[in-house]
C-alpha cells in the first residue's frame, strides 16, 4: 500500500522524499514498479482510462448512468454495470457537475414595442380559434438544450401548432403559427397572446400576425400567470 501511495503521488512529491517519510527503500519501490501488472488490474486500468476520456468528452457533465451507457457501446464493456462505473468514478474523484435546471427563455429587456394585454387573464372562450396562447419552454435532448414553441387554443386546450429549435431565435415562433394555420385555418381577428419576450416582440413575428389578420396581445410586465 505504501508503494501504491508513492506511485499515485509522484506528481506532487519526489520519490526519495516519500520513501524517507514512509520508511521504505527506493530500490524496493522500483522493484515493485517493475512487477508485471495482473490481468485484472490491467482491465481495471483500461476501464478507468475509458471512463476518464468519456467524462472529459461530456465536459464533466455526466454521471455514472450516462458513462455506463456510453461504455456499453464498446463490445468489451457491453455488460458493465452502472454500480461498477459509479464505484470507479468515486475512486477517481470524478463527480458530475451540477446543471442548472432552469433555463431562461424569455428576454423582456429589449427596446422593441410591446402589444397591449388584450387577453387580460380572460381565458373563457366560446368557440375554437378565438384566442391562442403561446410560450417557449426548454428541453434537453441528448446533450443539448432545445427550445419548444407551442401554440394552444384556449377553447379546446389542444396544441394547434409547435416548433422545436436548437436556438432561441425568432424563427421558431414564426414557424409555429404557420403550422397551426395549415391545420386549422383560423379567421381574421384571432387573438394571439404571449409574454413580452423579444421573439414575440420582433418585427418579423408581428408581420406574420398582421399578414394573417391576427391581433397580438402580450402579458403585463412581470406577470407570469397571464399565459397560464
Amino acid at each position: 500500500m505504501k508503494y501504491k501511495f508513492i506511485e499515485e503521488n509522484r506528481s506532487e512529491f519526489t520519490v526519495k522524499k516519500m520513501c524517507q517519510v514512509m520508511d521504505v527503500s527506493q530500490s524496493g519501490y522500483y522493484r515493485w514498479l517493475r512487477k508485471p501488472v495482473s490481468k485484472r488490474k490491467a482491465e481495471k486500468q483500461d476501464l478507468q482510462k475509458n471512463i476518464r476520456e468519456l467524462f472529459a468528452k461530456h465536459k464533466g457533465m455526466a454521471g455514472s448512468p450516462l458513462i455506463a451507457a456510453d461504455l456499453r457501446d464498446f463490445p468489451e464493456y457491453e455488460n458493465v454495470s452502472r454500480q461498477r462505473v459509479a464505484r470507479l468514478m468515486k475512486e477517481m474523484g470524478l463527480r458530475c457537475k451540477t446543471v442548472k435546471k432552469f433555463v431562461v427563455t424569455t428576454d423582456s429587456k429589449h427596446n422593441e414595442p410591446v402589444a397591449p394585454n388584450l387577453l387580460n387573464q380572460n381565458f373563457a372562450t366560446t368557440a375554437p380559434d378565438e384566442a391562442w396562447v403561446t410560450d417557449i419552454t426548454c428541453l434537453k435532448i441528448g446533450k443539448r438544450w432545445h427550445y419548444l414553441t407551442v401554440f394552444i387554443d384556449l377553447f379546446s386546450r389542444i396544441v394547434v401548432g409547435w416548433d422545436l429549435s436548437p436556438s432561441l431565435e425568432r424563427h421558431s415562433v414564426i414557424r409555429g403559427p404557420k403550422k397551426a394555420i395549415i391545420n386549422h385555418w383560423p379567421g381574421e381577428g384571432l387573438l394571439v397572446h404571449s409574454d413580452r419576450g423579444i421573439q414575440y416582440a420582433s418585427a418579423d413575428f408581428k408581420q406574420e400576425l398582421k399578414r394573417n389578420g391576427f391581433v397580438q396581445s402580450m402579458s403585463r410586465k412581470g406577470n407570469c400567470w397571464d399565459t397560464q
